[in-house]
């Protein structure tokens, strides 16, 4: 399918899933879905699970995000589903536009995902320090990978990223704001995600440290932050560590836009990427 194909496809499912489910969790407790496609932060997957749907209910949301650090650009869109707040699948197609490195060429990577939420409820537990605890695969397949992933070193076009997330939600916490805090624990071997495919001459599968912190600013308006560990496995170019700083508005409880400084360290041969990054998500 052509990118702008996945676009419409992925608008016009939500458009006409929303009408489908009566999407009774509280707003926001979806988060939004983050470039790989899971429910999280733009970043960061989370162990809550996509939709508003509760544990009798099936749920999801689709997005469409654009980065634009200072020499690139990165478009990802995609849908998730939930079933009765236990199970989540995801889809998504991630275009990077590879700007005056290699004119005129992009990488296209596919991420499917498969989330099951193991114990705990991050928003109503008696504990208020036991957090929802999620287990995630990543199924990642580089389009391109015969192009610039293989000739940086790459080993390989396909790979799975596995992760452990542990979130915690606190309605009334302080300055009397909702606080959430994740914490998740990922294992990959993915060169920029995948858009420059999976292990190197330098190495392949790492542990990775993941997190992301947000408060409610307002009755629609999320401030927060998020960090990610990445795999440094080709010599020809070092990769560094992302992290974003984000707002993200409600003007519905189906709605969400977020606009965010987001920082993906260094790529290929720039050694500071960052700028701004937008997501548009609906959610049933």
């Amino acid at each position: 399918m052509e990118f702008r194909t996945v676009i419409l496809c992925a608008l016009a499912s939500v458009a006409a899933a929303r009408s489908a489910s009566s999407a009774d969790r509280l707003a926001a407790t979806g988060g939004v879905q983050q470039l790989e496609g899971s429910a999280g932060g733009g970043l960061v997957p989370w162990a809550l699970v996509a939709g508003l749907g509760t544990d009798a209910q099936w749920g999801g949301s689709g997005f469409c995000t654009q980065v634009r650090p200072a020499h690139f650009r990165l478009d990802s869109c995609g849908l998730a589903v939930g079933w009765h707040d236990r199970i989540e699948a995801s889809v998504a197609r991630l275009r990077f536009d590879l700007g005056q490195t290699v004119p005129g060429q992009s990488i296209r990577m596919d991420s499917v995902g498969l989330k099951l939420r193991l114990m705990g409820d991050a928003l109503f537990d008696d504990n208020p320090w036991r957090p929802q605890l999620a287990l995630g695969l990543h199924y990642k397949h580089n389009l391109d990978f015969d192009g610039v992933p293989r000739a940086l070193g790459a080993r390989r076009a396909n790979s799975i990223d596995a992760w452990l997330a542990a979130t915690r939600v606190w309605l009334s916490g302080p300055l009397g704001r909702t606080w959430l805090a994740d914490l998740t624990l990922r294992n990959s071997e993915a060169n920029q995600l995948g858009i420059l495919g999976f292990g190197g001459d330098q190495g392949g599968r790492h542990w990775l440290a993941e997190g992301s912190l947000a408060a409610f600013a307002g009755d629609a308006l999320v401030v927060g932050a998020e960090y990610r560990q990445k795999p440094d496995n080709l010599g020809v170019f070092r990769e560094q560590r992302a992290w974003d700083a984000f707002v993200a508005w409600l003007p519905a409880k189906q709605a969400s836009v977020t606009v965010a400084y987001a920082d993906l360290g260094a790529i290929a041969d720039h050694p500071s990427e960052r700028g701004p990054y937008l997501s548009l998500q609906l959610a049933w």
